[in-house]
């Protein structure tokens, strides 16, 4: 009798202590999370900022000591190494919590009068990081989604009486994670695409080792759970060590998704800077391509692209509207005739040999293999409808009404900071009617939706609302 009252005592001995661990534990994740937020802000709010106002103030001086400056931007370079391991960390936490990302609510008035509803998501840390695209949204029904560069899904199915929006748990994490986030910090999601009950995702595949291209995964709407699969996936890849131009650069990745008919979506694919393969038409990179959404087979619908960042098929008029950054100035708003495209031509655009554009490194042997010509059609390609010098920093574009569209841009040279372009095209294919309005923040992404167009604003990780009354 004596033996059982002993194990019983030492059974809830062991209950009490794995009680008193679990607590603990609790109590130290929920320290080591708030550890975390506040050195996040502190590397954001102090040390980044010191830096960056080292190298300001060098550039300002004209000093010629290069390697001064170089030191600094190198200094700068690993504070937000760290940063960014900070930020893993905190997003990684928040997603496994299944938190409701808070919302605040603001009003701001824009510099053409009217009013930006603002929400802005407080818990979503990535999206303030500004070096990587900070999220997307899109609608599903009447519910609004959004989705973070890491891999956060939410949606709201009314943003101006609800103060949060809802989380759903995913499998992202199978396709792209914190061993790709920690390898290369511009590696995230590239677009947020639903159609039809499901939902596709576009972002930067680590193919094998060190090696990188863009690929898409989808899913049927759960708002439970969603479990994606891979729908495609190129089999070549650009080395970010090892490849011929001697430069990588993941942002420069495309990645931007819309529909093409019931059984195709359409996808943009940027160089990676690899510039060569713009021009080559075994390859996927530098061109728009068809996907069937069956099966994952594709063919190019159109090549000559850097870095593809909007894209919008009007149905309508039977032609597709893409955005893209160029090199230092050179971003285009081109437009590609779908009647045009057939099995011996694919529209060229022009892609390393002509652009409005400059090489960042202007060396002669750059110039010579990559000219850069001024004239597309000189060339045999494709003119842009429209390119800015300086760059704008352009980013989605979409349709408002009949011949009227609009485009966000993320830069802070002209015309303005951080706006809104809206522009008529006439039935010449001609620009005209440009309306510049600022909205203060990088424009990521915009939808259209019940007479109101959606914005993703970057800076401050907002959901921003227009009227277009």
């Amino acid at each position: 009798m004596r033996l059982k009252y002993k194990i019983s005592f030492i059974f809830i001995i062991l209950i009490l202590i794995s009680i008193f661990y679990l607590l603990t534990e609790n109590f130290n994740n929920n320290k080591k999370i708030k550890e975390l937020e506040k050195s996040l802000s502190w590397y954001k709010n102090q040390k980044i900022k010191e830096l960056e106002k080292s190298i300001s103030w060098h550039k300002n001086q004209k000093i010629k000591d290069k390697k001064n400056i170089k030191f600094y931007r190198d200094k700068l370079a690993r504070q937000k190494k760290i940063l960014d391991k900070f930020i893993f960390q905190i997003d990684s936490d928040f997603k496994d919590s299944l938190k409701d990302i808070q919302i605040e609510k603001l009003e701001v008035k824009l510099s053409n009068k009217k009013i930006l509803k603002k929400y802005q998501l407080t818990d979503f840390n990535s999206a303030a990081a500004g070096y990587i695209p900070g999220g997307y949204i899109d609608f599903h029904l009447n519910n609004l989604f959004v989705i973070s560069s890491r891999g956060i899904i939410a949606f709201s199915e009314d943003l101006q009486n609800n103060n949060n929006l809802k989380q759903i748990k995913n499998n992202i994490n199978d396709f792209i994670g914190i061993i790709q986030f920690s390898k290369n910090s511009s590696s995230s999601l590239r677009d947020l695409f639903i159609f039809k009950n499901k939902i596709y995702i576009s972002y930067i595949e680590e193919i094998k080792d060190d090696c990188w291209n863009t690929s898409v995964i989808f899913a049927d709407i759960d708002y439970d759970y969603i479990e994606f699969k891979r729908l495609f996936s190129p089999i070549e890849c650009i080395h970010s060590k090892n490849n011929i131009d001697k430069e990588f650069t993941a942002t420069q990745s495309g990645g931007r998704i819309t529909n093409f008919d019931d059984n195709h979506i359409l996808l943009t694919n940027g160089d990676y800077r690899s510039r060569h393969l713009a021009q080559n038409t075994e390859s996927v990179n530098g061109k728009i391509i068809k996907i069937n959404i069956n099966n994952g087979s594709y063919e190019i619908i159109s090549m000559g692209h850097r870095n593809p960042q909007g894209l919008y098929f009007d149905k309508e008029k039977n032609f597709i509207l893409e955005t893209e950054h160029g090199p230092s100035g050179g971003d285009e708003i081109n437009l590609l005739e779908i009647d045009e495209i057939g099995k011996d031509y694919i529209p060229n655009f022009g892609w390393a040999i002509a652009s409005a554009g400059e090489h960042y490194s202007k060396t002669d042997e750059k110039y010579e293999k990559y000219p850069l010509y001024k004239s597309h059609s000189d060339y045999g390609f494709v003119e842009p409808l429209i390119s800015f010098v300086p760059s704008v920093a352009i980013s989605e574009i979409t349709k408002i009404q009949d011949n009227r569209y609009v485009v966000g841009t993320m830069g802070d040279t002209k015309p303005k900071h951080n706006s809104l372009l809206f522009f008529t095209l006439r039935n010449n294919k001609e620009i005209s009617n440009m309306e510049v309005v600022e909205v203060f923040e990088r424009v990521r992404d915009l939808k259209i939706k019940n007479n109101s167009l959606y914005l993703f604003l970057e800076d401050t990780a907002s959901i921003g609302e227009i009227s277009l009354d």
